[in-house]
């Protein structure tokens, strides 16, 4: 078939974790499940076995044995996961304590080195017996503000080792955007960065470090990771100045609800909210996606591009428990050239390669062929942030590597993992996420609530899953936490993105539906058109958003061009590609050349900044923008004119 990309060879039928879990869940229920959709049809109608022998297949270890796999409630945030039983998040992490490499990482060119996984284990432990030392003890806040480097990672795995819960911002946030996360939470000990390295510079946070550590009057203790050899930051002990102790070092053993993560919402409409995640909950679902859906073993490398202020670094540690080789980046990937990380993936022989459809776009829009290295270990190729359009497809296989699984995922930090990605046993075809994850019962809703099929309608999901958030922090009463995805569908998860789903289970997400355009009473996702002009040359970037005209709703288009003017033929150009692909409704009213397009710190295009600014209202928190210098382009336009 002329859209199947990929397709499953002999060994993900029979030698995949996938297909080992089918054998599993066979024998352990007597069943019959014979391929990945007889799966998911079970994962959804028998949910407390379904997640039961997750638990089991990944030998997740409880300390107390849970009384019941699901406590179901009325309340959808009612229902009660592995109710009794107990473990340590870090201590799955850190199982493994033998000398194959934990971690691989790499500051730009300027910095490079391994971590055992024995290594990682006494890190953790020194790092968690200082911070006892210092009275840090269950339930306490701590907070990093870090590139990604190893020590955000021992950090965390020794915050969460004694109970503590870890929040953490990447340095290029905002002072405000930063504030704004950490002064919700009252954090005890903070750890910094005195830098970090982006297009060969070194970016020192002394600055930033000394206005935050001043606002946060909760913070006892900083402590500052020497990474650029900058010594001015007062008022913290180094981390290499961390005392050692003889005192027994052991992981707390904690109820399966008991929080791990404190994640926030982007914050460009409003204060970002404080998002608490589950240690059992992030792990059982972290592993059903890494064993289950990446095929993850030991002896696989997977990476990652991300900060530690996306939930895809939370995702990303989590390999450790399978006993992989995590692979760090931090600074600019195309420094010092522009297919540097490329160079290094091939270099070390990555498994499992994990991007953004941004990504991919510039390789395709600047010319540069992956396809020059060998990859000879790579297998899988992620993508996430934005769907990845059919034109992305074509560049991976045909410029990349023709025999690479291609997995488009979609889910977020409300769930700090998916609702839809790939898995081993089925096809790839182009434009689609191969599959709904496991136990996440996923429809596509119109207004209505009815559930359509091969229609555009909401992501909702219909039954509790473990990693839903436990509740947003001083949310006592849990107003904003229902207001957030329970406000449309009465004890419905509405996700806030548009999703179609086909009779073959494969899945198209369309963008927030926050966002979605409303021409003439017709929904339109942005993402239609974006598919449109990442194939137009002249344009190096746009965004779309829709605009109140009288009584009806406009498509106002924002074009960033490459080396030219936007003249007149060249606007008609760009409406007869977009009426010849799309439809004619698509067709904006009005085109405009900006100079900039705003994007979040984790590389999402914020079209409802420009269209709050259009329509004269504030935009909040401007900090969760990685460029929000770029929105004053858009307070100087009148649209209508």
């Amino acid at each position: 078939m002329k859209n199947i990309l990929w397709e499953p060879s002999s060994y993900h039928y029979n030698d995949s974790n996938l297909a080992k879990f089918i054998l599993f869940v066979n024998h352990k229920y007597k069943k019959d499940i014979k391929d990945y959709d007889d799966l998911y049809d079970w994962s959804i109608t028998d949910v407390s076995n379904f997640w039961d022998s997750v638990y089991q297949f990944c030998e997740i270890k409880f300390s107390s044995k849970p009384k019941a796999i699901l406590n179901k409630s009325n309340s959808f945030i009612g229902s009660r996961w592995f109710d009794g039983a107990k473990l340590n998040f870090s201590d799955h992490l850190l199982r493994f304590r033998d000398n194959s490499i934990a971690i691989e990482y790499f500051c730009e060119d300027k910095i490079k080195g391994k971590i055992t996984y024995s290594q990682l284990f006494e890190k953790v432990s020194q790092c968690a017996l200082y911070l006892k030392s210092l009275g840090i003890k269950k339930d306490d806040r701590v907070a990093a503000f870090m590139p990604n480097i190893p020590e955000a990672i021992i950090a965390m795995l020794a915050t969460s080792s004694i109970g503590a819960v870890w929040s953490s911002c990447s340095p290029d946030f905002g002072i405000k955007g930063v504030l704004d996360r950490f002064s919700q939470i009252d954090p005890k000990v903070l750890f910094v960065s005195d830098g970090y390295f982006y297009k060969g510079k070194k970016i020192k946070l002394s600055s930033k470090i000394h206005q935050i550590r001043n606002s946060l009057v909760s913070v006892n203790q900083m402590i500052c990771v020497k990474l650029i050899g900058s010594s001015d930051i007062d008022n913290c002990i180094y981390w290499d100045d961390m005392p050692d102790s003889d005192d027994p070092f052991k992981f707390a053993q904690l109820p399966f609800s008991h929080p791990l993560y404190i994640m926030y919402s982007s914050g460009t409409t409003g204060k970002p909210k404080s998002i608490v995640h589950s240690a059992g909950g992030t792990l059982l679902q972290h592993m059903k996606e890494l064993v289950l859906h990446s095929d993850l073993k030991r002896n696989d490398k997977i990476f990652y591009f991300t900060t530690c202020g996306w939930m895809m670094w939370n995702w990303l540690v989590s390999s450790l428990a399978v006993g992989a080789t995590l692979v760090l980046y931090d600074g600019n990937p195309f420094y010092p050239r522009k297919d540097s990380l490329l160079e290094i993936a091939d270099s070390i022989g990555l498994s499992i390669f994990g991007t953004s459809a941004k990504y991919i776009s510039f390789l395709e829009q600047n010319d540069i062929m992956p396809k020059k290295y060998s990859f000879k270990k790579l297998r899988l190729i992620l993508s996430t942030g934005s769907p990845l359009v059919e034109e992305n497809y074509d560049f991976v296989y045909n410029n990349w590597k023709h025999d690479v699984q291609l997995c488009s995922i979609s889910g977020g930090t409300d769930i700090i993992s998916c609702f839809a990605l790939g898995n081993p046993m089925k096809p790839i075809k182009k434009g689609r996420l191969q599959s709904l994850g496991l136990g996440m019962d996923v429809k596509s809703f119109d207004m209505n609530g009815k559930a359509l099929i091969e229609e555009k309608g909401e992501l909702v999901c219909l039954t509790p899953f473990p990693s839903m958030p436990i509740y947003f922090f001083n949310d006592y009463n849990n107003s904003k936490y229902k207001k957030a995805y329970f406000d449309t569908y009465p004890n419905i998860w509405r996700h806030g993105d548009y999703i179609s789903i086909y009779k073959d289970g494969t899945v198209k997400i369309f963008g927030r539906s926050d966002t979605t355009l409303n021409p003439g009473g017709v929904r339109i996702g942005t993402a239609e058109i974006y598919r449109i002009l990442d194939k137009i040359k002249y344009i190096e970037d746009s965004i779309v958003v829709g605009y109140n005209y009288n009584d009806d709703e406009v498509i106002i288009l924002f074009v960033k061009m490459t080396n030219q003017r936007l003249k007149r033929g060249i606007k008609e150009d760009i409406k007869e590609n977009i009426k010849t692909h799309c439809s004619p409704r698509h067709i904006p009213y009005k085109i405009i050349q900006i100079e900039d397009i705003p994007y979040t710190i984790n590389g999402k295009k914020v079209e409802l900044a420009v269209k709050n600014i259009l329509e004269g209202k504030d935009v909040d928190n401007i900090d969760a923008l990685s460029n929000p210098e770029s929105l004053e382009f858009y307070k100087k336009i009148n649209i209508i004119d």
